[in-house]
């Protein structure tokens, strides 16, 4: 392959996939298009470290100025992506110039989701997502003395804990029964709800925020049951929305992302995609799924350049996440939301257990906290296709590395 890749996105994975362009020994111009003003970075110390103030922002990104341009990288930031010619093998930027590509990478990532309710635009309403984000949340956070989060997942949480840490009364209001809801099994849920619990932060589930309003200072948080809550900030975490209007527009196959093969191809063979816009196919899973990881940016982005290579490297991995909550490291690996047996290993009062989820026999997933030796052991044994015995998984006092 010669000529010109362009890569659209300004995330891990628009960074990986140029880096392993580069690394497979493509030749040609590389040219990264990102909307925002920075050099791509890291999301995940966004609602943790970086939001805390215990990381300085220089350390959020992936790569100095420096290397891009040894790399012969061509980094344009704050610059949009509006439209892809396919028949012309051309990107359309917002300033009005098109650039002709060879082969054209989608990292366009994920959105927040938008609160839809009246006055969810008041002053004082934040999203979490991006480093503006983050920098207009700590200018607000000193003079706060109460933080309401709307969404129980991991960046609520995440936001919440830090919030709490920083001696602020927070309140977490959750649509669903339970927190975390897409990604935890109802014990892990519990378990977190009594952690918060104990940290001072006041958990609500199964409420529905109809209305914000502002009084002066103060933010009148009203919900469908008649209840409501005061506070001097909040933050709005209800999950993302994929970016695929560019693709969508240009007439690739998009469902719930943008569709791709197991080698990141789109429906056009010289477009891929890699990240948390997609929907890619994962032949250990025997589905089709869109992930929000870090863990699948990186991996998928090496799996597309491949492609744009000419090569095939076939994206077949086991997901694994992670979160950070007070002094408790969630650590997950695999799906467990169809499991039909789990089991305890380590005991929970301690904070330091995993849970161990089976399905017909097979171990699927396991969720730890605070013992990373689980977790690793866990990802070689899914990786591996090896299943403990449920005994096994449960006794703590079993290597778990003798079955590999």
């Amino acid at each position: 392959m010669s000529d010109r890749v362009i890569v659209v996105g300004g995330g891990q994975a628009a960074c990986q996939i140029a880096d392993s362009l580069r690394r497979e020994e493509f030749a040609g111009e590389v040219v990264v298009v990102t909307e925002e003003p920075h050099l791509p970075y890291q999301r995940p110390p966004l609602s943790k470290q970086y939001l805390a103030g215990d990381l300085d922002e220089s350390r959020l990104f992936m790569r100095k100025a420096d290397y891009y341009e040894s790399h012969r990288i061509e980094m344009r930031t704050g610059c949009r992506a509006l439209r892809i010619d396919r028949q012309a093998q051309c990107l359309e930027l917002d300033d009005g110039e098109r650039i002709s590509y060879a082969g054209l990478a989608l990292a366009t990532g994920a959105r927040a989701r938008p609160l839809i309710v009246p006055g969810a635009d008041c002053d004082g309403v934040f999203y979490l997502r991006n480093i503006a984000d983050v920098r207009a949340i700590r200018e607000r956070m000193p003079g706060a003395r109460r933080l309401v989060v709307i969404g129980g997942g991991f960046i609520g949480l995440e936001v919440a804990a830090v919030a709490r840490k920083q001696g602020k009364q927070v309140s977490v209001l959750e649509f669903q029964d339970r927190l975390m809801p897409r990604a935890a099994a109802p014990f892990l849920s519990d378990w977190y709800l009594a952690l918060h619990t104990r940290h001072g932060v006041d958990i609500r589930t199964g409420v529905t925020v109809s209305a914000i309003d502002r009084s002066g200072a103060e933010l009148h948080i009203r919900c469908a049951d008649g209840t409501s809550h005061m506070a001097d900030l909040v933050v709005v975490g209800v999950g993302v929305i994929p970016n695929t209007e560019l693709a969508r527009d240009a007439g690739l196959a998009c469902e719930d992302g943008i569709r791709v093969d197991q080698f990141a191809r789109t429906t056009d063979p010289r477009i891929v995609a890699a990240g948390d816009c997609t929907n890619h196919p994962n032949t250990l899973l025997a589905r089709r799924l869109r992930l929000e990881s870090v863990h699948n940016a990186m991996e998928q982005a090496k799996t597309a350049a491949a492609s744009l290579c000419g090569k095939e490297l076939a994206y077949a991995q086991i997901p694994w996440f992670w979160s950070d909550q007070f002094d408790a490291r969630l650590q997950m690996v695999g799906l467990s939301r169809d499991h039909d047996e789990y089991v305890l290993r380590g005991d929970p009062d301690s904070g330091r257990f995993s849970l161990f989820y089976f399905r017909g026999g097979e171990l699927i997933a396991v969720d730890s906290v605070s013992v990373p030796k689980d977790h690793l052991q866990a990802r070689k044994l899914l990786a591996a296709g090896v299943s403990p015995t449920a005994e096994q998984a449960a006794d703590a006092g079993f290597d778990l590395k003798t079955l590999l």
